[in-house]
């Protein structure tokens, strides 16, 4: 058990956790942006999905420079898209219940599916799209 919490505290005390909530507040504020954007085009279903895909290009070039410190490649771009699934489907749930469901602002809505699951996107992401052999 100590070990279990000493794994704890080196991961998500560290700068690389840091770096990634940094980021993360970055990415929040550019996917509910381009998703405000896109809903004067599309639903704010569709357009939440492409505002998670703009900002998820904008998160991978930044946390691949900034906090992983790694080249920008064509792989490691999709193993960092793949660990952004469950996150992308957490977020997804959010928007549907918060914004369809409760009838709550779509920019609440959008801010908090963005909000949501940061530890879990994390460790994926470090372990699947980073993890240095």
């Amino acid at each position: 058990m100590n070990s279990f919490v000493k794994n704890l505290k080196k991961t998500f005390f560290s700068r690389e956790f840091i770096s990634f909530v940094i980021i993360g507040v970055i990415n929040t504020f550019n996917g509910v942006v381009f998703a405000y954007i896109y809903s004067n085009l599309l639903n704010e279903n569709l357009a939440f999905i492409f505002g998670y895909i703009s900002g998820l290009i904008i998160s991978y070039i930044l946390n691949s420079k900034i906090t992983f410190k790694e080249e920008l490649k064509l792989i490691t771009f999709v193993r960092f898209a793949v660990s952004n699934i469950p996150n992308f489907i957490i977020q997804n749930i959010v928007v549907i219940v918060v914004f369809n469901i409760m009838g709550w602002h779509k920019l609440i809505a959008f801010g908090l599916a963005a909000a949501i699951g940061m530890p879990v996107t994390f460790i994926l992401i470090k372990l699947f799209a980073f993890d240095k052999k």
